[in-house]
């Protein structure tokens, strides 16, 4: 076996071939819709995925304002932050954030997803949430995804 003629491919930023997909949030559960968009949105499910690269697609994410979650989460779950300021910790429940802004539930439990670094930061730009099912991304020729589909 000439063992010259196999090459390690390594993808690179010059090599990743990068598509545009669109997904439908409606009565999808918070937590599967994101785990299944950050696979995409990181580009795990390529065959040349290389953990140092932004290989990952680009994910349009319609209807999030009906994106659904199980239990008692929307009054119980919390999300902590704090403004920088002393006494500045701000707790805010699903319902709250879904009232004024609905497309942060699916963009902040992606971003929690992906690596906690410049690249995530870089990555998270790859993903596109809108409330409405209208969205501006029609010249990039998205592909609608189906995401029972996907392992």
């Amino acid at each position: 076996m000439d063992t010259l003629s196999y090459k390690t491919i390594s993808a690179n930023k010059s090599s990743v071939n990068k598509n545009w997909y669109v997904v439908d949030a409606t009565n999808q559960s918070l937590g599967r819709l994101s785990s299944h968009v950050a696979k995409i949105v990181r580009g795990k499910n390529k065959t040349y995925f290389s953990p140092h690269i932004d290989c990952g697609d680009h994910v349009i994410v319609l209807n999030a304002d009906k994106v659904r979650l199980t239990g008692k989460k929307w009054t119980q779950k919390e999300y902590v932050r704090h403004t920088g300021y002393p006494g500045g910790q701000r707790i805010d429940t699903p319902e709250e954030i879904h009232r004024k802004f609905p497309e942060r539930l699916i963009e902040r439990a992606v971003k929690g997803m992906l690596p906690k670094n410049r690249l995530g930061n870089q990555i998270a730009k790859n993903l596109h949430v809108y409330s409405g099912d209208q969205h501006p991304h029609e010249a990039q020729q998205p592909k609608q995804l189906d995401l029972n589909t996907i392992k």
